[in-house]
């Protein structure tokens, strides 16, 4: 069989409940962390347009946050799918490729939604689609080739789509054609400076193999084979990998690679989090910032090619450019002793203190940090002061790392954080105590309800 017939072979085979009570737990974690997410981006620019788009399909069938409005599984998968993205807060992992497993959250909410599905069958859904996101992940690198990771959720979100579609091996295999070989995204959306796009690209992923289960249950076929062709995604993407798909999570060997994924504790990308954690460490042992004659950051080849690339990485102008630099979160720690949702306000981007402190910071590679990447993403920040005395703090991984995890409690205070501003405390509650009982959902409705802005 060629891979898209074993990943469609291996999803029609994956439990649909039976899952252990770890898993389960992981996905419960994942999903109060998404809804956070969510909540942080509403009344966000790029979510006001996805809903705008949404809104001119009324159909009975998903619900869009923060609104009452119904419609397509895809469109709701778009919108939504931009609010767990926004504000690059929501978990990731690290193989060959970077990603972000949680983008498939959403979609296959929308599709459980508009297919009547049960929460068991949601979370295997979940679990499914972060098992071959991330095994992908593992597989091949795409950034290094100019191409996007979203690329990944197109197979992982059809496959996803199809389990909760029950579609038989044959259709699960065209979705994944269609998916694959119809929608591959260039890397240009993390480059130079950030648009809105950066944040939707997963979204649009999403959508499109929803879009892609749908053809397939419909009877269209897609073309194969979809890797391995002479024209195929080994030949113009990736090159060959092996795909191991006998050796993915199963109830037999409990190897589930959602057990892998990491979270995050600040919104911005996730490999700078330990520069972050570093520059706090720094900014209290430096009681005047303007002493700082350089800063230095040294990191992995894989960030100094995307985090520090470009001069915009210096002067950011957008949101998104800001939370994909180096030297800005490394001086907007070093003066705020944090990084919030506020650190990427226009203000604070365009702060002359700001300004002053990345005019005076240089990136470079070390060989050590890279040899240690992607197990542990880790940065060194040194700082000299016009006196010359140095101070260095090397981080080589945080909280949120699978060394130190985000607990229960970490996760509901996340969701608080980012709910207080537009729910009630009672809805909150809510919230909460529905994805409690997750597994034993039916009805969406009350999630969606608790989630509409008060």
């Amino acid at each position: 069989m060629n891979i898209a017939q074993r990943l469609a072979q291996y999803t029609c085979e994956f439990a649909s409940d039976g899952l252990p009570e770890e898993i389960t737990s992981l996905v419960r974690k994942r999903v109060v962390d998404s809804l956070a997410c969510i909540l942080g981006a509403y009344g966000s620019d790029p979510v006001e347009s996805a809903i705008i788009v949404a809104s001119t399909v009324a159909v009975d069938s998903s619900s869009v946050f923060g609104t009452t409005l119904r419609t397509t599984p895809e469109l709701a998968a778009f919108a939504n799918g931009i609010m767990v993205r926004f504000l690059d807060y929501n978990d990731g992992y690290m193989g060959l490729e970077p990603g972000h497993p949680s983008d498939n959250i959403p979609a296959c909410l929308a599709l459980a939604e508009a297919e009547g599905a049960s929460g068991k069958e949601f979370i295997s859904a979940i679990v499914l689609a972060y098992e071959i996101q991330m095994r992908l992940q593992d597989a091949a690198s795409l950034n290094k080739c100019g191409w996007d990771h979203v690329n990944y959720i197109n197979v992982a979100m059809a496959a996803a789509a199809a389990k909760l579609m029950k579609l038989n091996p044959t259709k699960t295999e065209q979705a994944i054609n269609i998916a694959l070989s119809s929608h591959l995204a260039m890397r240009q959306v993390r480059s130079g400076t950030l648009s809105d796009w950066k944040g939707c690209s997963a979204a649009n992923a999403a959508r499109n193999a929803i879009f892609s289960a749908q053809l397939s249950r419909a009877g269209m076929t897609g073309p194969s084979p979809i890797f391995e062709g002479t024209m195929g995604f080994f030949k113009q993407v990736t090159g060959e990998f092996v795909l191991d798909v006998d050796s993915f999570g199963n109830r037999s060997n409990g190897n589930y690679a959602i057990q892998r994924s990491l979270t995050k504790t600040f919104p911005t990308n996730g490999e700078l989090h330990t520069a972050v954690w570093a520059a706090i460490e720094l900014s209290a042992q430096i009681s005047d910032l303007r002493e700082i004659k350089t800063i230095h950051i040294e990191t992995s080849e894989f960030n100094k090619r995307v985090l520090a690339d470009t001069s915009e990485k210096w002067r950011p102008k957008t949101r998104e450019t800001a939370d994909h630099s180096l030297p800005y979160n490394v001086a907007r720690a070093l003066l705020d002793s944090n990084i919030t949702l506020e650190s990427y306000s226009l203000n604070k981007i365009s702060d002359p203190l700001v300004i002053a402190l990345m005019d005076k910071t240089t990136v470079s590679e070390d060989i050590l940090l890279t040899k240690l990447f992607p197990k542990h993403l880790a940065n060194r920040v040194t700082i000299t002061l016009v006196s010359g005395e140095k101070f260095v703090s090397e981080m080589i991984s945080g909280p949120g790392s699978l060394e130190t995890p985000m607990t229960d409690s970490d996760f509901e205070r996340k969701f608080r954080r980012m709910a207080k501003p537009h729910i009630s405390n009672a809805a909150q509650n809510r919230v909460l105590e529905f994805v409690v009982n997750l597994e034993h959902q039916t009805d969406y409705t009350p999630l969606f309800k608790a989630m509409s802005v008060t």
